[in-house]
């Protein structure tokens, strides 16, 4: 998995009697990707490992893969053989519905088994209807039935039935071509809003004149980012601004507006 990555990945493959490690993925320090440190790890990894990879909207950090370091990591998951396992929980929150899903379309055309989870929590609304879908990509049809069969064993096992109701609406959505344009149209409203929060907050932090360069918050993508803030000045933003993240000082973009984003500028730069 990538350091850092989605705090619940790593108790879910725990749980299910995985061995865990990490790959460099963000910078702290420069807010940027460790992109050769991350390529020498991969350069690595064994045949029978997984690689889980985040298709867009990297959580937490909002630091994206570029197309072309997706070109990269995709031969290198040819040549040494590992099977990619990519997380799609934001499809449309990043550049596009289409070109959030670069990566995944270029690895699955460059590599032999691959496994594809992606969400309708967020990009459809549905977050209480836990709907999604797994996809299996193996290297010939029986190897796809095999890993089915398998699959429908470990889902009887877990849960049995998903639910039906928001599946149903998803299926209406996307077999209607005026209701799939409406939502194509309104994932762009959240999409361009979540970007326009991001300009919001780095301009707002400019204006208190910090020393600190925060034009990083910009080149993210998807809901979440990191403010760079220690612990310690965490806290005090808790207790004496009465704003709230984790410790690691993630920060959820969409929560910001016009009328907080003074106010949050306010308290980091009293903080810093």
């Amino acid at each position: 998995m990538s350091d850092p990555t989605w705090a619940n990945h790593t108790g879910l493959f725990e749980a299910a009697g995985l061995t865990v490690k990490t790959y460099p993925y963000y910078d702290y320090d420069n807010h940027n990707l460790k992109f050769e440190q991350m390529l020498d790890c991969l350069n690595h990894v064994k045949a029978n490992d997984i690689v889980l990879l985040h298709a867009c909207c990297h959580n937490p950090s909002g630091m994206d893969l570029t197309n072309e370091q997706w070109d990269i990591i995709a031969n290198v998951a040819n040549q040494r053989g590992f099977t990619p396992l990519i997380d799609m929980a934001y499809q449309g929150f990043g550049d596009g519905i289409d070109e959030d899903a670069y990566g995944v379309r270029l690895m699955a055309s460059n590599v032999d088994n691959m496994i594809l989870c992606c969400s309708c929590s967020k990009n459809f609304g549905l977050y209480r209807e836990r709907i999604g879908a797994c996809s299996l990509i193996g290297a010939t049809s029986q190897q796809a039935d095999t890993a089915l069969s398998i699959l429908l064993y470990v889902i009887r096992c877990n849960y049995s039935m998903p639910p039906a109701h928001g599946a149903a609406i998803v299926e209406t959505i996307l077999d209607d071509v005026a209701l799939k344009q409406q939502w194509h149209d309104e994932v762009k409203v959240m999409r361009d809003r979540i970007n326009g929060n991001r300009r919001l907050l780095t301009q707002a932090l400019t204006r208190q004149n910090i020393s600190r360069d925060f034009n990083f918050i910009t080149e993210q993508k998807g809901m979440f980012s990191f403010l760079g803030l220690s612990t310690d000045q965490v806290q005090q933003l808790k207790s004496e601004f009465s704003i709230y993240m984790v410790d690691s000082s993630r920060i959820s973009i969409a929560g910001i507006s016009d009328e907080n984003v003074e106010y949050i500028a306010k308290a980091v730069a009293m903080v810093l």
